[in-house]
């Protein structure tokens, strides 16, 4: 039994290492992971094309009416009848004519300045996405790093259990303590064994969602995360973050130029309302016993709005504008109510954070090395050795997850405030 234990120890110190060198292949920066995600996420490039189709619907906007183009003949002799004076038949006619259409209460400026805005939207959409896909990046960088620091400590956990593991082997050799120590002390280190384990697979699945994020189809272990958790000083206000958000969030400035949108769809709306003119002009041949003619034609004509005059488009128009407003002012509440309730949980980390650091993590470090050394020289027992390791890696695991949550928080606040706050 003890061979055995010995021999998983000793394999999984042996795999252990291999698994952080295969990683250190390749290190990404957040500003890297950033950059890439917003170039090759399929998410996001799909957003982006709604830009283009924007653009191809102002081409479209912008285009006159085809004029018309008629040939036609009549009075012909195709069932060979004749043309004589007696059945006064004929004679042939054979005419050509163009028809105009003249847009009145400009439609096609209307056109034009719908299609503006709609792009304008579009625009203004896509960096909306480009916000939340930055903060998902940000996010999945943040649990990538907490995850490797909870690797590291799970590994720091594992040596110092190794060191017990052969300060009580030697004991137990010089007869200064039991062997169920011993095996004691080799159950407790393949136990944090398997939390390096568990650390290990939880930064796996860190890295592959941030892999995926940045657009990677194919993905690797060999690739760690650099650089440290985000740690700022001053943050701005409460108010001056959500004046800054009012002003410069992109899915609310969407809304606004979508309201200009809408106010001139309704001016559109209006304007097709009236009727447009048709002029057109006609040639037309004549030929048959009497001789040969040519004519010529003028033609107007206008449709007479009785009964539709585009009533219901318009007040679907006025209905769209009046929503519009209305998740305006929806949206600017969400997003006071958001930043309310994200600088409260900034503000929470925050302090939770500098309890951890002030008064916990001295403290919990502390007694594990007065413990460790006590139990070195036979003063303090196996069990209080390992209260203290657990003391101590609660706490230490507490202290990354404050990090990770103050580093979260601040990406967060950034997002709803729609502009990068002071590092």
């Amino acid at each position: 039994m003890q061979k055995q234990l010995r021999c998983l120890l000793v394999c999984t110190l042996l795999w252990a290492p291999g698994r952080e060198a295969a990683r250190a292949a390749e290190a990404i920066t957040l500003e890297q992971a950033v950059g890439e995600a917003l170039q090759k996420n399929l998410a996001l490039l799909a957003e982006r094309a709604n830009i283009a189709i924007a653009e191809a619907r102002l081409i479209t906007a912008r285009l006159r009416p085809n004029p018309v183009f008629s040939a036609g003949g009549d009075h012909l002799d195709l069932l060979g009848t004749g043309f004589n004076e007696f059945n006064a038949a004929g004679p042939a006619e054979f005419s050509l004519r163009t028809d105009f259409i003249h847009e009145r209460g400009g439609k096609r400026r209307s056109r034009v300045e719908v299609a503006q805005t709609s792009l304008s939207v579009a625009e203004l959409e896509f960096l909306n996405a480009v916000r939340c896909l930055r903060l998902e990046v940000q996010s999945a960088f943040v649990d990538a790093l907490l995850a490797r620091e909870n690797l590291a400590l799970a590994r720091q956990n594992l040596e110092s259990f190794n060191r017990i593991v052969d300060i009580n082997t030697v004991r137990l050799k010089a007869g200064d303590l039991a062997e169920v120590e011993l095996i004691r002390s080799r159950l407790a280190a393949l136990q944090q064994a398997n939390a390096v384990r568990r650390a290990e697979i939880a930064l796996h699945s860190a890295l592959i969602k941030l892999q995926s994020l940045m657009g990677r189809t194919r993905f690797t272990a060999e690739i760690q995360v650099a650089g440290e958790l985000r740690r700022d000083g001053a943050v701005p206000d409460l108010e001056a973050l959500r004046q800054t958000a009012l002003e410069n969030r992109p899915d609310l400035r969407a809304l606004r130029r979508d309201a200009e949108r809408a106010a001139a769809a309704l001016r559109l709306e209006l304007a097709r309302g009236k009727v447009d003119f048709t002029y057109g002009t006609e040639y037309r041949r004549q030929q048959g016993l009497a001789g040969t003619g040519n004519m010529l034609g003028f033609f107007f004509s206008a449709p007479l709005p009785v009964f539709d005059r585009n009533q219901g488009e318009i007040e679907r128009a006025r209905q769209e504008q009046r929503q519009t407003e209305l998740r305006i002012r929806a949206l600017e509440a969400s997003i006071a109510a958001e930043l309310e309730n994200a600088y409260q949980q900034f503000a929470a980390s925050r302090s939770l954070l500098e309890r951890i650091e002030t008064r916990m993590l001295t403290q919990a470090r502390e007694v594990r090395e007065i413990i460790e050394y006590s139990y070195r020289r036979g003063e303090a027992s196996l069990l209080e050795l390992l209260d203290a390791q657990r003391a101590f890696n609660d706490t230490m695991q507490a202290y990354n997850e404050a990090r990770a949550e103050y580093a979260r928080n601040l990406y967060l606040l950034e997002a709803l405030a729609g502009k990068e706050i002071a590092r």
